[in-house]
């Protein structure tokens, strides 16, 4: 069985984005009390390693470390200068296509989790990601300026067969919409 210190860690990595202290202390079935001082523990573990516990008034985050600051860049920048993967390609190309699309959207059409490739994407500048619209809760992402120059189009208008892939894209989506509906009736 995990100390509550270990578990806050085990959760804070695992999700990977701030978690509110409420959340987290529903999730470990303790008392906000006891929530405070297991974060102190688990600071006072990390201290003088790689990651930190970064708190606010209602939410707790495991980041890197300050010391680790100057490695951590070194490895954005190692990511920055390397051409874009597969999946990154395939990502960019759903955005393109579709002119914009929510992370489930792209994980429907790539049959994979789209997270690492949507993460490379933004952090060069070739995507960004707004409030859907529609859902408030979902992030909408597009292609930015620098993603059309990295093509080598003016518009999404001058990409391949645009008009022809994006309306096969929407009847298929339309199509899933649709069965998914019926299926919940």
């Amino acid at each position: 069985m995990l100390t509550p210190p270990a578990a806050i860690e085990a959760v804070l990595f695992s999700a990977g984005e701030p978690l509110s202290k409420k959340q987290l202390a529903t999730l470990l079935g303790i008392k906000p009390p006891e929530l405070a001082v297991a974060l102190t523990a688990l600071g006072d573990q990390l201290a003088g390693r790689g990651l930190s516990v970064i708190e606010t008034e209602d939410e707790v985050e495991l980041r890197t470390s300050a010391d680790a600051a100057g490695i951590v860049k070194k490895l954005r920048e190692t990511e920055l200068t390397r051409d874009l993967g597969k999946g990154s390609l395939e990502t960019l190309a759903v955005i393109a296509y579709q002119s914009s699309a929510t992370r489930s959207e792209i994980d429907w059409v790539r049959g994979v989790n789209s997270s690492a490739s949507l993460r490379t994407l933004l952090m060069r500048g070739l995507i960004d990601g707004k409030d859907d619209p529609a859902d408030k809760r979902r992030v909408r992402y597009n292609l930015t300026t620098e993603a059309l120059a990295h093509l080598g189009v003016q518009n999404l208008r001058d990409l391949p067969r645009a008009e022809e892939l994006r309306a096969g894209t929407q009847a298929v989506m339309e199509e899933k919409a649709a069965a998914d509906s019926a299926l919940s009736e």
